[in-house]
């Protein structure tokens, strides 16, 4: 008998009525806030991803499904949504146009990794990205619409936030963490691999002597320029204001290469070992990473 792969599942029901349900709600709220429906590939180029999520990340380092097909292309399945969105951006000349575009996606994602509960090699994303939009309230529209999605699904959550500095206020950071680290042994491998390629994702570590050996490594929200201290203040004071409940989390790190200023993750206890329900934040690079003409953008999935 032929069997599903390892990680990959059939959804029967009732749990299709459940997922048909949740892409209708989450689809109905994003048209609400002004955002229009994208579909892109399953299939990408690999160099896609490499440039965008960073080779120093664990999706490009351990989990991408990658291959080379017959016509001798080094392609992969995609592992991620916000990619594949922004190349299509710059593929129609949006960023040359100067305008605002918000998309919504959903559709499968594909890592290879060790399966567990809330946790699959084949797994479903909704997303939405928004470009053009420099001010943070961009960023406090796409909380709020999540927080919306997510009551009206009936889904328990709390809120975290953080910022990651901008090219102004990071190098300086990542200097002053690399020789905190230069100082600290007994990381796991994982860590003594970022410290050389990504060292702001070892605050990110979920091993526990990890955690106790950086207890006291510097944190970024305490580094931030003017500016990015500024948008982070006016973030919270939105959020204050429609009465939406967060924690700053200092060490929050997004597992992708291209975010900078603002960081945030919805979180819920009811899904087993891997906490994280929603994330994303600010991308204001991520277009020119990939031959663009330069766009603030910001999302979730």
């Amino acid at each position: 008998m032929i069997n599903a792969l390892r990680g990959m599942k059939d959804t029967l029901s009732p749990q299709s009525e459940t997922y048909l349900f949740m892409i209708e709600t989450c689809s109905k709220i994003a048209e609400r806030y002004g955002f229009s429906f994208i579909e892109t590939p399953i299939l990408e180029e690999t160099a896609l991803f490499k440039r965008s999520v960073g080779e120093s990340s664990d999706i490009v380092g351990k989990e991408m499904y990658q291959f080379i097909d017959k016509g001798e292309n080094y392609v992969c399945l995609r592992p991620e949504g916000t990619a594949g969105v922004v190349r299509a951006f710059i593929q129609q000349k949006y960023d040359k146009a100067g305008e605002k575009k918000r998309f919504f996606y959903h559709g499968p994602m594909f890592r290879y990794e060790r399966p567990q509960k809330g946790r699959l090699r084949q797994f479903h994303q909704f997303g939405v990205e928004s470009f053009g939009e420099a001010h943070v309230r961009e960023d406090a529209t796409i909380i709020l619409m999540i927080k919306e999605m997510l009551d009206a699904m009936g889904v328990g959550f709390t809120l975290e936030i953080n910022s990651l500095g901008c090219p102004e206020c990071m190098p300086q950071y990542r200097t002053t963490l690399v020789n905190f680290l230069s100082n600290t042994d007994g990381l796991c491998k994982d860590c003594e691999r970022r410290k050389l390629t990504n060292p702001i994702r070892v605050l990110d570590c979920k091993n526990e002597t990890c955690k106790t050996l950086l207890s006291n490594a510097p944190l970024i929200v305490n580094h931030l320029c003017d500016g990015c201290r500024q948008d982070f203040t006016t973030l919270r004071r939105i959020l204050d204001q429609f009465g939406v409940a967060y924690s700053v989390n200092p060490k929050l790190v997004r597992g992708l290469d291209y975010y900078s200023k603002t960081a945030f993750e919805f979180v819920s206890n009811e899904i087993g070992a891997q906490s994280a329900i929603a994330g994303g934040g600010r991308y204001d690079r991520l277009v020119e990473f990939l031959d663009g003409k330069p766009t603030p953008g910001v999302g979730f999935a």
